[in-house]
């Protein structure tokens, strides 16, 4: 398909997005991104340029005539990306929101965009990778069905889960309760069972609970997902505490997994533990364990 596609913001998400659909043929791809006027920014205008992605001057140059926005930034972000690109886009664009924000933050940004494009609300339910652009995609809001098919001609593999903008956010958000927790609770049981000594034997023991987990690789999984990108997670979910004050429910353990993302996403990023991650989970754990005694 024929489409003048832009992103704003160009880290994991957009990078992997924009990379799919390069491969699938998509020739007319801009990209903005705050850091990229910024040292910080030189990978991601390093990535943009190997992909064959236009690197814009601005959030408004990246828009100018596009068919399709994608808002890939971070959480604390969306709606000020949605305000770097109002008056500025053309010809009704879709925009995007792949943000990982509460159904209320979706919810305003559309109505600060207004009629100036389609707004559909888009939650990723994957891993960006190895899919990328084909990662599966929730959509929701009055617009959803009619990009669906624009984005299946792209090569994207999406699915209307509501009319109302805000509902895929919600399945998002809510799901990460469990998700995002189950990571926490990971590293704080087995980080516990390492000092204890006892690793071996708790794993052996949660299996009498939960015969169907693997749980010497569930802990690896989730740790180092956690090691690699707990700063993010913590930032999505502090945005599930907010999705579930939206909806009145008190997001007591929802805040204690935003502490252990963000401790464990500050850990990861020391020289030893990221070292660490590659070699597997005994070595990622006893860095992990080193780091956070070190730490008090």
């Amino acid at each position: 398909m024929s489409a003048r596609i832009s992103f704003i913001g160009f880290g994991e998400a957009g990078q992997a997005m924009a990379a799919g659909l390069r491969e699938d043929g998509v020739a007319d791809i801009a990209a903005w991104d705050v850091l990229f006027a910024d040292k910080p920014g030189a990978k991601l205008v390093a990535a943009a340029n190997a992909t064959g992605v236009r690197v814009a001057t601005s959030a408004a140059d990246a828009v100018r005539h596009a068919d399709v926005v994608i808002s890939a930034v971070t959480a604390a972000s969306s709606y000020e990306a949605a305000q770097s690109v109002s008056g500025h886009l053309t010809g009704n664009p879709f925009y995007l929101d792949v943000n990982s924000v509460s159904p209320g933050r979706k919810q305003v940004t559309a109505t600060l965009l207004g009629d100036e494009a389609r707004y559909v609300d888009v939650a990723i339910v994957s891993a960006i990778h190895p899919a990328r652009h084909r990662s599966p995609l929730m959509l929701s809001g009055p617009h959803a069905a009619e990009a669906e098919n624009v984005m299946i001609a792209l090569g994207m593999k999406p699915q209307v889960v509501g009319g109302k903008v805000g509902e895929a956010a919600a399945i998002k958000m809510i799901r990460s309760v469990m998700i995002k927790g189950i990571e926490a609770l990971t590293l704080e049981c087995f980080l516990a069972a390492t000092r204890a000594g006892v690793f071996d034997q708790v794993a052996a023991s949660l299996r009498n609970n939960y015969p169907t987990l693997d749980w010497e690789k569930l802990a690896e999984y989730n740790i180092e997902r956690m090691a690699s990108h707990g700063i993010r997670r913590a930032a999505e979910m502090r945005e599930v505490a907010e999705t579930l004050r939206e909806l009145g429910v008190e997001p007591l353990m929802t805040s204690g997994t935003v502490e252990r993302q963000q401790q464990l996403g500050e850990i990861g990023r020391l020289p030893q533990v990221r070292d660490a991650v590659a070699k597997g989970r005994t070595p990622m754990i006893e860095a992990i364990d080193g780091a956070t005694r070190y730490s008090k």
